[in-house]
């Protein structure tokens, strides 16, 4: 992009997409930023895979308008694919191809040749643990390894903007952990990222997140921010009969929410409630608790405020 638009990767529009009537995303307004980590995060059906797909070229939108790195699309869908990589939700590399073959197919694809396609190939398969794996069939890998086959896969070509689609599905959470890490070094290295997550530490982990429900963006902003701004205060509480206090709080005046975690129940109290431990301790229910305090919110506090029950 140009101009005043050199730090917007994406840029989409009232964005609809229907299915025999259905709207799997539903007026999707959105503004993505050069060198960030950008999440979806939402449940299954939330419409973050569609999203992702029209934003890729791979969907038609039934309305609105998407530009991506400058490009129209899906008019310039063909130009755009060798600018961003893509990894889709489940393992799409061929099972029965080695990981060097898989890498050289991918090479081909994305034409690269000679001295530069064995340049790629090294670096990524060093920077990615599959130097010792090059025979390896890719249908013969571990959950984990197969993820960095894909994120080498994707990344082979050095393309300015990656979409990952709910990449850390399956597996384990150590290995989650470290291919975070390597997204952060992929952005150090100026690559722009999308990413779907059902996971709320990932999610947390994002420079800036969208919240979407139904196909509709409920919240956008970074986490921090959000939490910030969500209209409520957090308390937990310890005690007996947890499940008895939390029947009793849901649905009375000033309660937008409450979940036990463990030996906790957190509560989620409106902001304009002055002193929510005081309110909370004052209540003929939380009689006989052993603690009553108010914490920090959490990613997962804002998508109950944003989502469900937390809107009426």
């Amino acid at each position: 992009m140009t101009g005043d638009n050199g730090d917007i990767v994406v840029r989409a529009e009232g964005l609809v997409k229907s299915f025999k009537g259905f709207r799997a995303v539903d007026g999707l307004d959105l503004t993505i930023e050069r060198g960030m980590i950008y999440g979806f995060l939402g449940p299954n059906g939330c419409g973050k895979t569609t999203a992702m797909r029209m934003l890729t070229g791979l969907l038609t939108p039934t309305e609105g308008t998407v530009e991506v790195l400058g490009l129209s699309v899906p008019k310039d869908a063909e130009t755009l694919k060798y600018r961003i990589g893509y990894m889709t939700q489940t393992f799409s590399l061929y099972g029965d191809l080695t990981v060097l073959e898989n890498l050289n197919f991918m090479a081909t694809i994305y034409g690269l040749s000679g001295k530069k396609r064995k340049q790629r190939i090294g670096e990524v398969m060093e920077r990615y643990e599959l130097t010792d794996l090059g025979k390896r069939f890719a249908g013969k890998m571990s959950g984990g390894q197969r993820q960095r086959l894909a994120l080498a896969t994707a990344v082979l070509h050095e393309p300015q903007l990656l979409f990952l689609d709910e990449p850390t599905s399956a597996v384990d959470p150590e290995s989650r952990r470290h291919f975070w890490e390597q997204l952060f070094d992929l952005v150090d290295g100026g690559t722009s990222i999308v990413v779907t997550t059902h996971f709320m530490d990932e999610a947390e982990r994002c420079h800036k997140i969208a919240i979407l429900e139904s196909g509709q963006k409920r919240a956008d902003g970074a986490p921090k921010d959000l939490m910030n701004a969500m209209g409520a205060n957090v308390v937990e509480i310890e005690g007996p009969n947890l499940r008895d206090i939390r029947r009793h709080l849901l649905g009375s005046d000033g309660i937008m929410a409450a979940a036990q975690l463990g030996a906790r129940l957190r509560v989620l109290v409106r902001q304009e409630i002055t002193d929510p431990a005081e309110f909370l301790k004052a209540k003929p229910e939380t009689n006989g608790a052993s603690l009553i305090e108010q914490v920090r919110p959490n990613l997962e506090d804002v998508f109950v405020t944003a989502t469900g029950e937390g809107r009426q």
